[in-house]
């Protein structure tokens, strides 16, 4: 069986006015935390969309688990729009019931205990929600899917930084890294450094660099930080 959890080959993708990625190919490695990072509009959430089977390539193949990226592929993977999808007029509580009856690999039980961890209140309407507890809810969301692949697109986004520590840990205690693989945009790379095991850096559709963190630590004395900056120039 693969390694591999996803293999992109020489894929391409156009929006009207612009190619968002431009003949790029990798594979991603299972079990692991996996950062997508680069510039805004660099293609990095296109590769989410394009690996949960939401858009389609112009060209090459995406394969998650060795089958082709297409709509039905959900059965495989939990997606996190960086986008508000939260119907507001349901409450917490009643949000979470409905992910449960959309997909049978939804574990209340784990829901519940990261609502407790997440401090929300489970009878509180989604609207009246702020920005940063929306998105803890978006995440109990995605993390409750008992799925190999789980794709997360700026999830500490609106988060106060106060908390963010604590939602960072939330990743790690709440994904089963024997079964479960993480792939992640984010822009705070100093922060979630230290949880990421792979990163994949984007520049204007392009694969500029794929690396092991702890390798550029060790072999180079760098920070994620320090080695964006010299593999992207501005």
């Amino acid at each position: 069986m693969s390694e591999q959890i996803v293999e992109f080959k020489n894929v391409t993708k156009k929006y009207p006015r612009q190619v968002a990625l431009d003949n790029v190919s990798f594979a991603l490695p299972k079990g692991k935390i996996i950062g997508l990072v680069g510039p805004n509009g660099s293609g990095k959430s296109t590769i989410l969309k394009l690996t949960a089977g939401l858009v389609h390539p112009n060209g090459g193949c995406i394969t998650v688990n060795g089958q082709e990226a297409h709509r039905m592929i959900a059965s495989q993977v939990a997606y996190l729009s960086e986008l508000d999808t939260l119907y507001p007029f349901y409450t917490v509580a009643e949000t979470i019931k409905f992910n449960a009856g959309l997909f049978a690999d939804f574990d209340q039980k784990k829901a519940g205990e990261m609502l407790a961890y997440m401090q929300l209140d489970p009878d509180k309407k989604v609207k009246s929600l702020s920005k940063g507890n929306r998105g803890r809810l978006k995440i109990i969301l995605a993390l409750a899917r008992r799925v190999p692949l789980i794709l997360m697109d700026e999830p500490l986004s609106g988060l106060d930084p106060m908390v963010r520590d604590s939602i960072i840990r939330s990743l790690i205690s709440y994904i089963d890294l024997s079964e479960q693989t993480l792939i992640m945009t984010t822009h705070e790379v100093a922060e979630v450094e230290p949880i990421l095991d792979t990163v994949v850096a984007i520049q204007n559709g392009q694969v500029r660099g794929m690396v092991q963190v702890d390798d550029i630590r060790s072999n180079e004395g760098k920070g994620l930080v320090e080695w964006m900056k010299e593999i992207l120039p501005s």
